[in-house]
């Protein structure tokens, strides 16, 4: 598949409701439970990042060729969420409760699905052996078909605006959608299913966004899911298109932010993006 070339093209990485620290007036209320909705997974400074985001988008929307959108996307039933999870006695398992492979065999947890553990270990050990990530369990969160699945109200108001002005829509991508792997990246799941094609690497995504002569990144959170797409894209890009430099790759620095407790992953992904050559900038500063 072929892709037009877009001079500026917007890779906007799961700027949903479910990460952002919302005032309680942007949050609705539950139609079955009448209490109002909250963010399940709360990124301190999103929202601030996401009305930047979309103060630029509006913008330089005459010069924006593409916009590209990520999306979160899971079951409540995910190995990276607590109801998957049981601990020793069968106690529930609390959000933010990291598991390694060592603890599994030592039954400290386990799947609630005893049958589950043959392939929960093999995931565990293939995802620490990579170095990157151990297995966080964390709030339930982005759930398919949820209010905290969509996207931030003024940045989804922005794209709309955008549309009307290019005449094309907003390319959407969804990732996490198979609970046996996590998938920060929108490029490639953590440990890919060899079963399900959409965790393995998306070649056309990358195709797509190798088209552009500037691809700018921002969204949420720099520590977990903007790091792992933009280091990916990095990593590969150069490799499917001979003549493609990370110089290309902007990352707009006010429109993410890490999770709480993930800063110096965050500042240790700005820094190293900075040395393989990718552009550091401001969205108010930025110029299409």
């Amino acid at each position: 598949m072929t892709h037009p070339s877009a001079a500026l093209h917007l890779l906007a990485i799961d700027p949903q409701n479910d990460f952002c620290d919302l005032p309680a007036a942007w949050c609705p209320a539950d139609p079955l439970s009448g209490q109002r909705l909250a963010p399940s997974l709360p990124v301190a400074g999103a929202h601030g990042d996401l009305q930047r985001l979309a103060a630029f988008v509006r913008r330089v929307a005459p010069q924006l060729g593409a916009v590209t959108v990520t999306l979160d996307s899971h079951q409540r039933h995910d190995v990276a969420h607590p109801l998957f999870w049981q601990a020793r006695g069968g106690a529930d398992v609390a959000p933010f409760t990291p598991i390694a492979a060592a603890q599994v065999r030592a039954g400290d947890f386990a799947p609630r699905d005893a049958t589950a553990l043959p392939r929960v270990l093999a995931y565990l050990d293939a995802l620490e052996a990579q170095g990157r990530y151990t297995l966080m369990v964390w709030p339930v969160h982005c759930e398919i078909g949820s209010w905290g699945h969509g996207v931030h109200a003024d940045l989804l108001d922005a794209c709309a605006q955008w549309q009307a002005v290019q005449g094309q829509a907003v390319h959407a991508v969804f990732k996490g959608m198979n609970p046996w792997t996590e998938h920060y990246s929108a490029i490639e799941a953590e440990v890919p299913d060899p079963q399900d094609p959409g965790t393995a690497l998306n070649l056309p995504l990358l195709q797509r966004l190798g088209t552009a002569e500037r691809l700018v990144i921002a969204g949420e959170a720099s520590s977990h899911c903007v790091r792992a797409t933009t280091e990916h894209i990095v990593q590969h890009l150069p490799r499917l298109q001979p003549g493609w430099t990370p110089s290309r790759v902007v990352l707009l620095t006010d429109c993410m932010s890490p999770v709480r407790g993930f800063e110096a992953q965050h500042g240790a992904f700005l820094d190293t993006m900075r040395a393989q050559g990718v552009q550091l900038a401001q969205s108010t500063e930025f110029l299409a």
